[in-house]
């Protein structure tokens, strides 16, 4: 059995679903192999007990013969308990391979997701990558699990045609002509199955985009008067996906009925052949037992085939989502040949906006529009869709250096920024490296210390999803701390002191060019107290640098500043 999860999940093929699913297999090949070994022994030794029990009534019954009874009972014995042992074993195996294709299609989304960075959420939507990780995996894991009984259930059948052919012809050619019949008769209802089942899961993912989208911005929702708007969307969405449950249930309540119709059809058909041939003489009374052993025995594997056929189709529909997403590229990708990197403490520049950041200084950018100087934010970390080679270090554009460096030597920590669920301590210090030390000094720092005093656990509690055990303030001071514990060479940090009162942000401001000494550090803001504790401040005004200075001289020298920062009107300044 594998340890899970996997230490590495492997490279997917995902240039169509059914590669996918190929790729997948082969990677749990030896579990799946132990899987339909054990289900075609446990599936086998319920093929050939209606011929021990056949041969135990001809040979000890009708013959009347205690001693080949007390045999055929013995083999009927040793049969059954293969058959639970590889029962048990068959189960044991369908389980792990679920749990293998599960978690393996997790780590490959979740790697594939860090990968992308920033440009997963501009490529698609949220509720697709919600609805891989609650309906797709159990999709792809039925599919794996229901392997071992449909390989069980094909050799059975072949089993159970031989020893029928060997005792009456008639009865074997039924039985290998009229199940592949059977199978052509469900074909039909396969295909719009699959089709509506893809509808069926796109809209599942849109719902579940809108209602991660409500969550998020309910408070927002309650402050504009939104909240009927979006609940009446919502509504609407809902019962549009609720429609294309209902037709896909309608295939499924045919397809499963036909599951039951058909065989329970074909049993009787075997039968009433059964009967025949030994009412003439044909066969014995032993053997017309066994017939009808088989004919009941049948619907196992008829039922455990039309199974597979239907959780192939959902497995290949989520596996389709799964490639869509495994198939989205970066914005930015490392160059062919990587520039070599700037030394430490190199100056970060920025020619379109004329920002320059010397090394180890605290630099804020002001501006009146947020957006503007978020977008400068993101181009300074090279996580803007646009590839930027305005933005050098040391000189050296950035798209020209490798990814993972840029992300290690400049971090940029946004408004947006959530805190995912696990142990507080671990999602304060994602890196690994900066220890308990660390942690405490940026909660410190980031005026937190209040949040952790009133955790139980402290640094041991768990971080609900999103942090929503927080306040908005709280969130923000953890976000900060957790930017300041990684200590990167060059921080950015868009509105850091926004959601917090001022007194704390007063904290915050004194302690951050303390903390960061010797570090370069980019602040966006309008606060006049984190602007105050900058070595440099400037304004940005249509996405040019027209101000440089601190923050005493700019609110003296520069009327645009001060009506930025101050809120004050042209008419006041005059």
């Amino acid at each position: 059995m594998r340890q899970l999860p996997l230490t590495d999940p492997g490279t997917a093929d995902h240039r169509s679903p059914g590669r996918f699913l190929w790729w997948l297999a082969k990677g749990q090949w030896q579990t799946l192999a132990g899987g339909m070994a054990f289900g075609i022994v446990w599936m086998g030794a319920q093929a050939v007990m209606p011929a021990v029990l056949g041969r135990a009534i001809d040979h000890g019954v009708a013959d009347r013969d205690f001693d080949q009874l007390l045999v055929w009972a013995s083999v009927m014995l040793a049969i059954g308990l293969v058959q639970a042992f590889c029962g048990i074993m068959r189960h044991r195996f369908a389980v792990t391979n679920w749990l293998i294709a599960a978690y393996r299609t997790v780590q490959l989304v979740g790697r594939h997701t860090v990968h992308l960075g920033g440009t997963l959420p501009r490529k698609v939507s949220t509720g697709e990558v919600i609805a891989i990780g609650t309906s797709d995996l159990s999709h792809l894991g039925q599919v794996m699990d229901v392997t071992a009984r449909f390989a069980g259930a094909v050799v059975s059948f072949v089993l159970v045609s031989v020893i029928l052919l060997s005792t009456s012809v008639t009865l074997g050619l039924v039985v290998l002509v009229g199940v592949p019949l059977l199978m052509l008769l469900i074909g039909p209802i396969l295909s719009p199955l699959q089709h509506r089942s893809a509808h069926q899961r796109h809209l599942m993912g849109r719902l579940s985009n809108t209602a991660t989208d409500i969550v998020s911005g309910l408070r927002v929702l309650r402050g504009i008067g939104g909240e009927q708007v979006f609940l009446g969307r919502y509504r609407r969405q809902s019962q549009e996906t609720r429609r294309a449950g209902v037709e896909v249930a309608r295939l499924q309540s045919v397809l499963e009925a036909l599951q039951v119709f058909l065989p329970g059809f074909f049993v009787v058909l075997v039968v009433w052949l059964g009967a025949r041939s030994a009412v003439a003489g044909e066969i014995s009374v032993g053997e017309l037992v066994a017939f009808y052993g088989y004919a009941a025995f049948l619907m196992i594997p008829l039922r455990t085939v039309t199974e597979y056929a239907n959780k192939f189709i959902r497995a290949r529909v989520s596996a389709r989502r799964v490639c869509t997403v495994l198939a989205l590229t970066p914005d930015h990708t490392d160059p062919e040949t990587p520039a070599p990197s700037p030394p430490p403490g190199s100056e970060l520049y920025d020619a379109r906006t004329g920002l320059r950041v010397g090394p180890g200084r605290l630099v804020a950018v002001v501006c009146e529009r947020p957006d503007e100087s978020a977008l400068l934010a993101d181009r300074l970390g090279m996580t803007a869709a646009e590839i930027d080679h305005d933005v050098t270090l040391g000189g050296t554009p950035l798209p020209a250096l490798r990814r993972r460096e840029v992300r290690e030597r400049i971090v940029v920590s946004d408004t947006g920024a959530t805190l995912f669920s696990g142990r507080l301590g671990d999602r304060l210090d994602v890196t690994g490296r900066g220890g308990a030390e660390a942690v405490h000094a940026a909660l410190a720092t980031a005026s937190a210390q209040d949040v952790l005093e009133a955790l139980p656990e402290g640094l041991d509690s768990l971080v609900s999803e999103r942090g929503r055990s927080f306040s908005g303030g709280q969130r923000q001071r953890l976000v900060l701390a957790r930017a300041l514990t990684g200590d990167p060479e060059i921080l950015v940090l868009v509105e850091p002191t926004s959601a917090v009162d001022a007194h704390t942000e007063a904290r915050i401001a004194a302690r951050l060019r303390q903390h960061r000494a010797g570090r370069t550090t980019v602040v966006t803001t309008t606060s006049p107290l984190m602007l105050d504790a900058a070595d440099e401040v400037v304004l940005l005004e249509e996405g040019k640098i027209v101000a440089t200075g601190t923050h005493t001289e700019l609110l003296d020298s520069c009327p645009a500043y001060r009506a930025v920062v101050t809120r004050e009107t042209e008419e006041v300044l005059q």
